[in-house]
């Protein structure tokens, strides 16, 4: 038992020593790369960033198919070298939007688009406490260094309120994009608003094919945008 052991470990060894390869003079003395000669990362692509409501983030739906996807893909059609980051929150309100606004000018985006509002319009907050909030992302978006290009997305109120209320409501963004003279949308849902076929069942989260349409309304303010190029 004791010879056939040895004579097995003997097999081993000797296959061991078969499949070894002499090593290579020239691959040994290869110098190890310096920094000059090692690949250089690639630059990341600069950032646009969404900040929303569920609107933005696609509730109910897969995130491919929420409107910041969407412009991602026509972004990548169109040759321009750009990333989108969704930062859509459900049930944000403007003032949700102004704390978390610092956060994310971190990532020093070359676009902004401010999507918010939506949640205060159905809780029925006073237009002008929304009007400052929005107004305060503005400024600290305007104080970022770099400073990024500012896209701010229009809202309507329900007309649960009154028409007062409403009215009040849909002249902050207008108003705010003129004063601040940032890019604007005029209105995120055109088109799909109390279209049944374009929202889901609770009647005001769009459809994939909603979000399609959002992504169309984004992108013809978007585009003119991002060809002129600072």
């Amino acid at each position: 038992m004791i010879s056939n052991y040895v004579i097995g470990l003997l097999c081993v060894v000797a296959l061991a020593a078969c499949d070894r390869r002499p090593e290579d003079p020239v691959a040994r003395q290869a110098p190890a790369p310096t920094p000059s000669t090692r690949p250089k990362p690639e630059p990341e692509r600069p950032a646009i960033v969404f900040l929303g409501t569920s609107l933005t983030a696609g509730l109910g739906l897969d995130p491919d198919e929420a409107y910041p996807a969407l412009i991602q893909r026509k972004i990548d059609s169109a040759g321009f070298d750009y990333r989108v980051v969704n930062a859509g929150v459900s049930g944000e309100t403007s003032a949700g939007a102004l704390r978390r606004v610092d956060w994310l000018l971190r990532q020093a985006p070359a676009v902004l688009v401010i999507e918010t509002g939506a949640n205060d319009g159905l809780r029925g907050q006073n237009p002008d406490s929304s009007r400052a909030n929005i107004q305060a992302i503005v400024d600290r978006a305007k104080a970022a260094s770099p400073r990024p290009r500012i896209v701010l997305v229009g809202m309507r109120a329900l007309p649960n309120y009154g028409a007062t209320y409403a009215g009040r409501f849909e002249t902050i963004y207008p108003e705010l994009a003129r004063a601040n003279d940032v890019s604007l949308v005029p209105f995120l849902l055109e088109g799909v608003a109390g279209v049944d076929s374009l929202n889901q069942a609770d009647g005001m989260h769009p459809t994939a094919l909603g979000q399609r349409k959002l992504a169309e309304t984004v992108w013809k303010v978007m585009e003119p945008l991002l060809n002129a190029r600072p």
